[in-house]
């Protein structure tokens, strides 16, 4: 059965770290372009980051640029989100999600490229 599987979220401080997961099951991540999107409170989804298949290719949206990264371990077909410095705007429910067609630097990352997404983990930041 296709799964996608978030986990990492939690209470950060303003300028704070966390890492995400998004774990998967009856598909192999390595095959698939892989994104991550963020849904604050009474806001429209956001898209935030995606990689893709072989080349390795990543996006990321302006507002992330420099702070976060993607990766993927095909080993553990597991997709990870690394946040750095995070701020309190980006308090959001964070989903990854599989689709896509390609993942690139000029390639707008859209939702509904993605059809199978994850249930979603919860990130706050505040102090």
């Amino acid at each position: 059965q296709l799964q996608l599987a978030e986990s990492g979220g939690g209470l950060v401080q303003p300028g704070g770290s966390l890492r995400l997961s998004c774990a998967a099951s009856g598909f192999a991540v390595g095959r698939y372009v892989i994104g991550w999107f963020r849904q604050a409170p009474g806001k429209e989804r956001e898209a935030v980051s995606c990689i893709g298949t072989s080349d390795g290719r990543t996006n990321f949206a302006d507002s992330v640029k420099g702070r976060f990264s993607v990766s993927r371990d095909d080993a553990e077909n597991t997709v990870y989100l690394q946040m750095n410095m995070l701020m309190p705007e980006e308090t959001a429910d964070y989903y990854c999600a599989r689709g896509g067609t390609v993942c690139g630097a000029s390639v707008p990352i859209r939702a509904n490229h993605y059809r199978y997404w994850g249930q979603g983990t919860q990130v706050t930041v505040s102090s």
